[in-house]
């Protein structure tokens, strides 16, 4: 069971960063609007949270070494960090400068997904460093990627 529910959080906890981050970014670029990006956090809370809990649910039967107990675990520890993890991102934005919620936000996220990389590769017995840094790397990508097609969304589409 210990496996399980490692698996739901930290696979939770990674996708809950990353789209968020990403979303949150994408949409700020995109609109300038606090609405539109809470509405988007709102929905990534939910929808993707969902979905993802699916997918480990799906990826954990395929497997055919889990009990269902265990399955049930991964999937409820996947939706429950996901959404909720998601909805803290809405904290900063309703309470700052929307510019200043992204940058919060940004910190924020990355600080946690630098924990969750070196407890896991402590775990493993790697570098951490080297794991920290591949994890960011990816972060990093997704976040420059989503501002771009927002800045270029503003410019051709909404401009």
């Amino acid at each position: 069971m210990k496996h399980s529910l490692r698996t739901g959080i930290t696979f939770g906890l990674t996708s809950g960063v990353i789209t968020t981050l990403g979303l949150m970014v994408g949409l700020h670029s995109g609109t300038h609007s606090r609405l539109v990006v809470i509405g988007g956090i709102v929905t990534i809370a939910i929808a993707d949270a969902f979905s993802d809990a699916l997918g480990i649910h799906i990826s954990e039967e395929s497997e055919n070494t889990r009990t269902t107990k265990q399955i049930w675990a991964s999937t409820v520890a996947t939706f429950v960090s996901k959404f909720f993890f998601a909805l803290t991102f809405v904290i900063p934005v309703l309470f700052l400068r929307l510019s200043t919620a992204i940058i919060v936000s940004l910190v924020w996220g990355l600080s946690i997904l630098t924990l969750l990389s070196y407890f896991v590769a402590r775990a493993q017995a790697n570098k951490p460093w080297k794991v920290i840094g591949e994890h960011l790397l990816i972060a990093g990508t997704v976040i420059a990627i989503t501002h771009s097609i927002g800045d270029w969304i503003n410019k051709n589409v909404l401009g």
